[in-house]
């Protein structure tokens, strides 16, 4: 089993930047695939980023230049810093590890991106 805690969600002023953080523990292999998840209310979650552990990246259309995902494997951590965030970023943001064929999730932490 894997566990992943996001940080990092809070209410911001459109414009705004945050980072968020997903720190995963249990059961670790070095081969997987880190992905930020989103789910706005009465929609369906949506990717928005994905690294491999070889360090390749994919983002939905509508946050790429405005998102970066990134990892640190030696504090097995991925993280995901917004920037120029637009009221239609709010959402419920998830964190998810795909390895040996399994999707764990986290919790989700939420950002509200309003004035």
């Amino acid at each position: 089993q894997v566990q992943l805690v996001e940080s990092g969600g809070d209410l911001v002023q459109p414009g705004g930047s945050l980072r968020l953080s997903c720190v995963a523990s249990g059961s670790i292999f070095s081969i997987n695939i880190m992905a930020w998840y989103r789910q706005a209310p009465g929609k369906e979650r949506e990717l928005i980023a994905e690294i491999t552990s070889g360090g390749l990246t994919n983002y939905l259309a509508s946050v790429k230049g405005r998102f970066t995902i990134s990892r640190d494997d030696a504090k097995n951590t991925a993280y995901l810093q917004m920037n120029s965030l637009k009221p239609e970023d709010t959402a419920v943001y998830y964190c998810s590890r795909l390895q040996w064929g399994v999707r764990y999730w986290g919790k989700g932490t939420l950002v509200t991106v309003s004035s």
